[in-house]
């Protein structure tokens, strides 16, 4: 990846509604240039476009990060339990001890602990371990500043 593709993704990152004459102006590349290697990042490098939300002003009051330990012969039924729940938002594969770490979105702790109890009843959940998110102090900002990059 070159200079000008690292400049382009860091002020993706940053806002990715952007616009390009906005970036062109910053980054001093040409917009026809930040439309071709966007064009070709969104082919092999950029996953999609989206949008980070508040969920307190949805109604969702809780959020944690929840670690599944879970019995080999239900460690498929449960990824895919786990990828299809509505109150899911990621899903990650982990080590040390866990097979899954996934980022829940709730109502209320009811609610989390329901969802806990129901995979505990479906699946042979070996260990679990909640982490309740109280505060977001950094995040989705890896590459997002220029200043922090090399070619700056």
């Amino acid at each position: 990846m070159n200079q000008k593709d690292l400049k382009i993704i860091s002020y993706l990152r940053q806002d990715a509604r952007m616009p390009l004459t906005t970036m062109s102006k910053k980054t001093s590349i040409p917009v026809s240039t930040i439309f071709d290697r966007l064009r070709v990042n969104e082919q092999n490098l950029i996953i999609k476009h989206t949008s980070l939300l508040d969920f307190t002003k949805l109604g969702y009051f809780t959020r944690a990060n929840i670690n599944f330990k879970v019995a080999r012969e239900d460690k498929e039924a449960l990824k895919e339990y786990l990828m299809k729940h509505q109150s899911i938002n990621s899903v990650y594969k982990i080590n040390n001890g866990y097979d899954y770490m996934v980022e829940g979105i709730f109502r209320q702790i009811k609610d989390m602990e329901e969802f806990i109890d129901q995979i505990e009843n479906k699946f042979k959940i070996e260990d679990s371990k909640s982490f309740f998110i109280i505060e977001d102090l950094k995040r989705e900002s890896f590459m997002a500043d220029p200043q922090m990059l090399n070619f700056v």
